[in-house]
């Protein structure tokens, strides 16, 4: 989808019993599609293959004969079978840039389920979410599923920039627990450098204190102070007078081993005001806070600052209306186009598609994916 909204043209290659996403209800948008499929197709066309039928085979090859990119999430060695795997492809086409999405890459764990909630799960990441009082917690979206789809992105950007060079292409691979494992990074980091995993520690950070939310009279207060310019002002502004200069406290490294007394001292003064107004308080004295925000509270934030978090996309083939997430990448000259709503299963079925281009790069999902 990232590289359908700058202009790609990408074939969506679905099973006659389609993308599993577009089973993932409720919640469905106003034409009872699923809204966990909308928001990652858009800008996509739906095409419907049997790859087990020798006339789906055939389309396929015929469809990756045109094509700048094949990208493919079945399971390691599935794309072999079919005779669509890089090492065949690049044979007849070796400018073919091709990008294999798997859950735990293509050794001895080829086999396992790559399902985001697992892959937080062994990743690590659920050991270090959530409060130490409770149960490791999974983050609040598909994390691991963005974050490989991000590096997917990169991946394929990236060789198609060395195709321009050499015009030989390569194959990209990323799994998911590699996506996750890099993603770990200052946790990772420590846990290599030390051999101790780190712990849960709710909204706590493990090197930086204050660093964390806060109870107020009002509602939840994140407050990120990274310097000790900035823990001055938080004191002047709770009034609280020479704390910043109290042994356990005038030093960041003071303050996370103090990190209990500091936060019932700080939420003890937090207690005459609201979040929002300590929000603003806080911010016109130089330190980050602010109220958390509901995920509606979120989008009014994001275009309250005129970042435009969100779009109405209408398509003029069908006349659907589908609300969506903006693309977050901004480019001054030739910026994200939302061309088409997220497809009907096979909707361009039996469709012309574009001659091959360098200018218009066709990415080729061959299977069903959350991404």
């Amino acid at each position: 989808m990232m590289l359908a909204d700058f202009g790609a043209e990408v074939i969506k290659i679905e099973s006659p019993a389609g993308d599993d996403t577009r089973a993932w209800v409720p919640p469905v948008d106003g034409y009872g599609q699923g809204t966990y499929f909308s928001s990652a197709n858009r800008n996509k066309k739906s095409v419907v293959i049997d790859l087990k039928t020798s006339d789906g085979l055939a389309y396929a090859r015929e469809l990756v004969s045109d094509c700048d990119v094949v990208v493919e999430n079945f399971r390691p060695g599935i794309m072999a079978r079919f005779g669509l795997d890089y090492q065949t492809l690049a044979v007849e086409k070796p400018e073919l840039v091709y990008c294999s999405i798997s859950g735990f890459g293509p050794g001895a764990g080829a086999e396992l389920p790559g399902y985001d909630l697992l892959v937080q799960a062994l990743g690590g990441l659920m050991s270090i979410t959530g409060s130490p009082e409770a149960e490791p917690s999974k983050a609040g979206v598909a994390l691991v599923d963005v974050l490989t789809g991000q590096n997917a992105l990169a991946g394929i950007l990236m060789a198609l920039r060395v195709r321009d060079t050499t015009g030989t292409g390569q194959e990209v691979q990323v799994n998911l627990l590699s996506s996750l494992l890099a993603a770990l990074v200052n946790q990772g980091t420590a846990t290599l450098a030390t051999g101790d995993s780190p712990t849960r520690m709710g909204n706590a950070h493990p090197s930086i204190a204050p660093y964390e939310t806060f109870r107020t009279g009002g509602g939840l207060l994140a407050v990120a102070v990274g310097n000790n310019r900035q823990f001055g002002a938080l004191c002047g502004v709770l009034g609280l007078p020479g704390l910043d200069e109290d042994p356990r406290f005038s030093t960041n490294e003071s303050r996370v081993a103090s990190r209990a007394d500091l936060k019932g001292l700080l939420e003890k003064a937090l207690e005459a005001d609201t979040a929002e107004n300590w929000q603003e308080k806080l911010l016109g004295a130089g330190v980050p806070a602010g109220k958390v925000n509901n995920v509606g509270e979120a989008f009014e934030l994001g275009h309250a600052l005129g970042l435009e978090p969100s779009v109405i996309v209408a398509d003029p083939t069908t006349g659907r209306i589908s609300s969506q997430l903006a693309n977050p990448i901004r480019l001054s000259a030739s910026p994200a186009a939302y061309r088409m709503a997220p497809p009907t299963l096979g909707e361009h079925q039996g469709s012309n598609f574009t001659s091959h281009s360098l200018d218009a790069v066709k990415g080729l999902p061959c299977s069903a994916s959350a991404i």
